[in-house]
């Protein structure tokens, strides 16, 4: 009944996103339509790949760093994308791939630089380490990102901020199609980690006897959750709390089993950003919000309320 439930309701915000939106398209015209097909349709798909994908990061990496804080954001690969989009913008780079590449490779950069802090003192990753250096390159990131954005013109201060906070207005078939080829190799990755994340959970050295090989188990979760928010973040913009708060309310379902976890936690991000560019799409129209600040006013509430459910418990 929980699968039915959620596949239910997946399927309600995926039909919402393809139905509604500023424009209003007759039902009698609605296969036909180039609305719908060219705009709506690859844009819902894309906002359930992206959702999709944000969501199975986070609950790997909260797997990974033993941390119910954690996000794909917490580690620096928001600020490394950001980074790379607002020098693309600053610089004046023309072409309709320069700011995904441009934030893809950002994001890249910033990974490598956190796993390699990661490993000082040792060969081994160590989740705490990797936590404070995520903080440490976002920070730093953003600082610069903040200092090229203080010295733009005002047409380049908007375009930044709009990517900044999160966008699916750039979504086409192509956009679709890039991550439709890219994400399902990490996703394969994180979905055959499910039973060694179980065993990870107990601590490093009860894994170890139980037979999990942790060194490399760390680093294929830490690089497959890393580069498929990269993606993500490349066709989108940053989108926070989607990666934080769907792990988190799946659990309460799902417990924290990964093998049931993982799946359910995709599937429910990619609901909950459809619905969120939904509301992003119609609840201003014609003009369209930033489907960043729709998942924030969702996340925080939500994400409160479990806090207190804890608490209580």
């Amino acid at each position: 009944m929980k699968w039915l439930g959620l596949g239910l309701v997946a399927l309600l915000s995926f039909a919402l996103a393809v139905l509604l939106g500023p424009a209003h398209v007759p039902l009698a015209q609605f296969a036909r339509s180039d609305i719908v097909r060219s705009l709506r349709l690859p844009r819902a798909i894309l906002a359930f790949l992206v959702g999709g994908s944000l969501a199975l990061s986070g609950a790997s990496l909260q797997a990974l760093v033993r941390n119910p804080l954690a996000d794909p954001f917490l580690l620096g690969l928001s600020g490394g994308a950001g980074l790379g989009a607002v020098l693309a913008i600053a610089l004046h780079l023309a072409g309709p791939w320069v700011l995904p590449l441009a934030a893809f490779g950002g994001a890249l950069f910033a990974m490598a630089l956190v796993y390699r802090l990661g490993l000082v003192g040792g060969a081994e990753l160590d989740p705490r380490v990797l936590i404070l250096a995520g903080v440490a390159v976002g920070a730093f990131a953003s600082a610069v990102t903040t200092a090229i954005v203080s010295l733009s013109d005002a047409a380049e201060l908007r375009n930044t901020f709009l990517w900044l906070w999160g966008g699916l207005s750039g979504a086409s078939w192509d956009t679709v199609v890039v991550m439709a080829v890219y994400a399902p190799l990490p996703v394969l990755v994180l979905f055959a980690a499910a039973r060694p994340l179980d065993l990870l959970a107990l601590g490093e050295e009860p894994a170890r006897h139980l037979g999990a090989d942790v060194v490399p188990l760390k680093r294929r979760v830490y690089v497959a959750a890393s580069l498929l928010t990269a993606a993500a973040v490349a066709v989108s913009g940053v989108i926070g709390f989607v990666g934080l708060v769907v792990p988190h309310a799946m659990r309460t379902l799902w417990g924290h089993r990964h093998r049931p976890l993982l799946p359910a936690s995709f599937v429910g991000g990619g609901a909950l950003l459809a619905l969120s560019d939904t509301v992003a799409r119609v609840a201003v129209a014609p003009r369209e919000l930033p489907v960043g600040i729709v998942t924030a006013l969702i996340g925080v509430p939500v994400f409160a309320l479990m806090l207190r459910r804890w608490r209580a418990a």
